[in-house]
């Protein structure tokens, strides 16, 4: 079952096209990767299906419903969340506070009773504690709850992040790098993480320089060149297409796609 559809999504900026009639589907528990070099426009793809900018060509459906431009909170409500590649934590806060905040996001409909303290806010505040525990331990950081987030790791902010994305309760999670700056083992265990959620049944979008983990993870991958989709498929087939080739990826992505079958 397709949960998200972009229908030739484009934008300019300054008169330069950034992104231009891009088109995919992502279904239920299926892991899409969107690929590309440096400045081929894959965030500013993210960031007009996550409602941060404003499509001026194409839709955005989430499962049948048209939510082109709409706000990344209401987004959220509706089951769509994301990550992103510079880390939107707050650093003051706890990690578990953190978590919290992603369990409130999903909320409708709450300030009022929030506001007056009315025993459904309770109940709200208690449940969104209770669940922000499992997610953090989910992810391995249940040790590191009363700790202040900025004193974490990169690569455990980053798992962070992850949970209070996960927090919003999404049927479709965009993933923006989400091992960039981590090492083997962080990886590993984000490679991990994400193969459970989609077992879920979440459909996962990602963006991911890690070339191993794309090959690894996905049951399809887009490629972009100066905001045009050039190739589209599965990873080992995309990876030995000559235009994908011509355009960045080079023998090591071959590699990878051999090692992986």
């Amino acid at each position: 079952m397709t949960l998200l559809e972009v229908q030739g999504l484009g934008i300019s900026f300054g008169g330069v096209k950034a992104v231009s009639d891009v088109s995919f589907t992502l279904n239920v528990g299926q892991i899409v990767s969107v690929i590309g070099p440096n400045g081929a426009g894959k965030t500013t793809l993210f960031n007009m299906i996550s409602g941060i900018y404003l499509p001026r060509t194409g839709k955005v459906m989430l499962d049948g419903e048209d939510v082109t431009g709409l706000r990344p909170d209401l987004l959220a409500t509706r089951g769509l969340s994301r990550t992103f590649q510079n880390l939107q934590i707050f650093q003051q806060m706890s990690v578990l506070e953190n978590v919290i905040v992603g369990f409130h996001l999903h909320e409708r409909g709450a300030v009022l009773s929030d506001l007056l303290g009315l025993p459904a806010a309770r109940r709200r505040s208690r449940a969104a504690e209770v669940g922000a525990r499992e997610l953090l331990e989910r992810v391995g950081l249940s040790r590191a709850a009363e700790r202040e987030s900025g004193a974490l790791s990169y690569g455990a902010l980053k798992r962070l992040e992850i949970a209070r994305a996960l927090a919003a309760r999404p049927r479709v999670l965009l993933l923006d790098e989400p091992a960039a700056g981590c090492n083997a083992v962080e990886t590993e265990e984000i490679d991990r993480l994400i193969c459970e959620v989609a077992a879920e049944g979440v459909a996962i979008l990602l963006v991911e320089h890690d070339m191993k983990l794309v090959m690894r993870l996905s049951n399809c991958v887009v490629v972009l060149d100066h905001g045009e989709k050039i190739a589209e498929g599965a990873p080992a087939a995309v990876s030995r297409d000559p235009r994908v080739i011509e355009a960045y990826l080079g023998t090591a992505a071959k590699e990878a796609a051999d090692a992986h079958g």
